[in-house]
């Protein structure tokens, strides 16, 4: 079993890399590569190559859960111009601490793979263009 073509979408966008488009940009395409065992190893031949094992914690221990991390984030939203209402009061930080444990699970999925964290997740991952 290998993972859809939308869980390799999300797994490079929660590691912070640019998408890869379609089959007739392959040429211009952002190639992600990673010093696994002293090797370029590519972000693509990596996901395309998990055991059904592997899968199954990418997808159950990392994009499930990010999926629903960052609807939470939005739905945070809700909250932005309450500060208190009866005796709840929203806590001030949520936002921040829904997006830090947000990245910190990307930053985990990007560990568990082996490569760093791309360019978009602040981690300057070793992009090599072709």
């Amino acid at each position: 079993m290998a993972l859809t073509a939308a869980q390799l979408v999300a797994c490079r966008r929660y590691m912070g890399y640019s998408v890869s488009g379609d089959g007739t940009s392959l040429p211009f395409r952002e190639l992600v590569y990673s010093n696994v065992a002293h090797m370029g190893l590519s972000l693509d031949y990596r996901l395309a190559h998990l055991s059904a094992e592997e899968e199954a914690v990418v997808v159950n221990t990392y994009l499930t859960p990010l999926a629903a991390r960052e609807q939470e984030i939005q739905g945070a939203a809700d909250n932005l111009d309450t500060d208190a209402a009866a005796v709840w009061k929203r806590n001030p930080r949520e936002l921040q601490d829904r997006i830090g444990l947000y990245n910190w699970l990307r930053r985990d999925l990007c560990t568990f793979l082996g490569f760093p964290p791309g360019p978009q997740l602040g981690g300057g991952g070793r992009v090599v263009r072709s």
